[in-house]
């Protein structure tokens, strides 16, 4: 589940939009035709999935009425060494978010016998919207490919990236509480138990520990000081070299403070390191926008 979607697993009750989607101009142009003609090819289709090991397809739901909008696909094929993520959507649904929404949301929840080493994510070279939506989730060009007399692009997401992504992410809700209080508790998963938190705001700087930063956000985000209060990233970058890693954030926030609205942006530096096998962020540093 995301902010505005509801993932489930497919079933065999999702055949009347298995075959509106099969049959869908972009579906037949980029995928090809599954030769789907009946509610009863589109059940057959399911089944075919749902008992493969190897084959995994969740709905896509919008979270405001249940509409079922697209699929997101995970794939071990053949002729890849990797398993292969994939997504479809109608056409009403495309260019709103919801696929990359969708996907870094599955990215996320992988557990690491299908993570390994990465994820790859192949197209056509012609489809320059999943090419496009490939960039924007900072998957890289691998190379072509050939299969069953096509030649495909591939891309490549390590399963490092995905990792450091998710701990991002997780940084950013700790400070939500839109629905219900924060649990600040996480933190202690996200970080070192050194690590070290700077905010940059024109010539003063403030300098925290762990415990020195949490408690006045624990405070005004527990007592009403702070309320509806969101942060969360808009873009960002990660470079990873061995057991380091940067991770560049641009982050949108907004919330009422003492019950005045407002809005903000900024940038903020995280390094990480691996300890033991995990990623954990051992320094921030950030500055709010003007």
């Amino acid at each position: 589940m995301t902010d505005r979607l509801i993932l489930n697993e497919l079933q065999a009750n999702d055949h009347a939009f298995i075959f509106e989607l099969v049959n869908s101009p972009g579906w037949l142009e980029f995928i090809g035709d599954r030769n789907i003609r009946t509610p009863e090819d589109a059940i057959a289709y399911i089944e075919k999935i749902t008992v493969s090991p190897h084959i995994k397809y969740w709905i896509v739901k919008l979270k405001e009425d249940h509409q079922p909008a697209g699929i997101i696909t995970l794939v071990k094929r053949d002729y890849l060494e990797h398993y292969d993520i994939g997504f479809a959507f109608l056409p009403q649904y495309t260019g709103s978010g919801y696929s990359s929404e969708a996907t870094r949301a599955i990215l996320e929840v992988l557990p690491d016998e299908i993570l390994k080493d990465k994820i790859l994510a192949i197209t056509t070279e012609v489809n320059h919207r999943s090419v496009n939506f490939l960039e924007k989730l900072k998957f890289i060009y691998e190379g072509r490919i050939e299969s069953d007399g096509k030649t495909l692009v591939q891309y490549a997401l390590s399963a490092d990236e995905i990792r450091i992504g998710k701990i991002i992410r997780s940084f950013f809700n700790l400070f939500d509480n839109t629905l219900k209080e924060p649990d600040f508790r996480a933190i202690d998963e996200l970080c070192t138990e050194s690590v070290g938190i700077i905010r940059k705001s024109g010539h003063q700087t403030d300098l925290y520990g762990q415990e020195s930063f949490i408690e006045p956000r624990k405070k005004i985000l527990t007592d009403g000081t702070l309320q509806q209060f969101s942060e969360f990233e808009t873009d960002g970058e990660t470079r990873i070299i061995g057991n380091i890693a940067q991770h560049y954030s641009k982050y949108e926030k907004k919330g009422w403070l003492n019950g005045v609205y407002f809005e903000g942006s900024g940038h903020k530096f995280f390094h990480l390191m691996k300890e033991t096998g995990e990623w954990k962020i051992a320094h921030i540093i950030w500055e709010d926008d003007v």
